[in-house]
């Protein structure tokens, strides 16, 4: 809003400093600066208001050092999160960019499942709060929308240049390049490199008015995956926030240089037009998990329950997918990776050790002494402070060598 505000200023009446708006780099300090402003001082009175409303956190005994202590500690403090990052966003991103169109619609789609989550949790006295099936389909629906829209809007685009003598069958005597906007489903494969990977060439057998199944499965696949890894790492103070942080900084880098035509030439990566937007957006969304971590970093003064880990794996996720690095989550993603694997192979174990010695060897034979991983660390006798920044340096780590991928091919 006040993008358009300022440039209608600039336009029309010269208005002194307003030209500053225009620059991507001006806005995206004035969004990280509101986004950390809304979080710290509107996240204290809402956490007065969540107490005085008694939405405490439901604690179930599970032995852990210091548990019991949390109980009652207010909850869905998600919603900082997502005020402020749809706040700033709107104030000083454009609004008519299919791209952050897609993401305000994404932080308020899952923040909104996770929303009934906490609510069935904490007032319907639910300690499973909402079904699993149900949050699945909030996340395949989201899937659907983000991949067709990826797949059909005339917006979403990547650049192609040439010479004119490229489609020409004669030599020309005129020197020079142009541009072709393209659709196109081709995305980046890290680390090699040719490192263009099309899925309209893998889905092709498919058939040529099918192969976006194949793609909207991958688009269904990657949300579900990155959001329920947000969801499990959100276990013990302040993990899923600066996690989410340390990734929305590399995001904001590689979405600045995939919008940016000189550093795309100079990089050899994909220039996909606009995209440079999407900046603003993540600057808000890195000050609103730093913002979040005055209050949430240990011991926690709020939780944000569902309402905020759903949100920020969704996107994260949605985020990779619109500057076309999805492929590299496994890497940028490793903390909410290891996270998923460490509940996949301590459930897979325990089914097999049930199997094959019955219930009560599969109890005393755990793979992990709780999962998901962080709890296993508890259990063995790690404070939770020292887990948390150990996870955090194992997540800057994965995140330089994602950037690497720039260069290292």
């Amino acid at each position: 809003m006040l993008y358009y505000l300022f440039n209608f200023l600039d336009q029309q009446f010269d208005f002194p400093g307003a030209g500053m708006f225009k620059y991507i780099s001006f806005r995206v300090v004035l969004a990280t600066l509101t986004s950390l402003t809304i979080s710290m001082i509107f996240g204290g009175k809402l956490i007065s208001l969540l107490r005085r409303l008694q939405i405490g956190e439901t604690i179930r005994d599970l032995g852990l050092e210091g548990q019991l202590q949390k109980k009652g500690t207010p909850t869905m403090g998600g919603l900082i999160i997502v005020g402020a990052i749809v706040v700033p966003t709107i104030l000083f991103a454009e609004l008519n960019n299919i791209y952050v169109i897609l993401l305000l619609i994404t932080t308020v789609w899952m923040a909104s499942v996770g929303f009934l989550d906490d609510y069935i949790k904490v007032f319907k006295k639910n300690k499973e709060g909402l079904s699993g099936k149900a949050k699945i389909v909030g996340q395949i629906s989201l899937g659907l929308l983000v991949g067709l829209t990826l797949f059909y809007h005339s917006d979403v685009v990547i650049r192609d240049y040439y010479s004119p003598q490229d489609y020409c069958d004669e030599p020309i005597m005129q020197v020079g390049s142009s541009y072709l906007d393209i659709k196109s489903l081709i995305t980046t494969i890290p680390f090699l490199k040719n490192n263009e990977l099309d899925y309209s060439s893998l889905f092709s057998f498919l058939g040529e008015n099918y192969y976006v199944i194949g793609y909207l499965l991958v688009v269904i696949f990657i949300i579900t995956a990155v959001s329920n890894g947000a969801n499990i790492t959100d276990g013990i103070d302040g993990l899923a926030a600066g996690c989410s942080a340390i990734i929305g900084i590399i995001l904001a880098i590689f979405a600045y240089v995939s919008g940016n035509k000189i550093f795309a030439d100079y990089l050899n990566i994909m220039y996909i037009p606009h995209s440079g937007e999407l900046v603003i957006f993540c600057g808000a969304f890195v000050g609103a998990c730093v913002g979040f971590l005055w209050y949430n970093n240990f011991p926690a003064q709020v939780f944000m329950g569902d309402t905020g880990s759903l949100a920020l794996g969704g996107i994260i996720a949605v985020l990779a997918l619109i500057i076309r690095k999805e492929l590299l989550l496994p890497v940028l993603c490793g903390v909410f990776l290891i996270e998923n694997l460490s509940v996949m192979l301590q459930v897979g174990y325990f089914k097999y050790q049930k199997r094959k010695h019955g219930i009560d060897y599969a109890r005393e034979h755990r793979l992990f002494k709780m999962s998901p991983l962080h709890h296993h660390y508890q259990k063995i006798g790690y404070h939770e402070s020292k887990i948390v920044s150990r996870f955090w340096i194992i997540g800057i780590m994965l995140a330089i060598l994602t950037l690497t991928t720039l260069k290292i091919r």
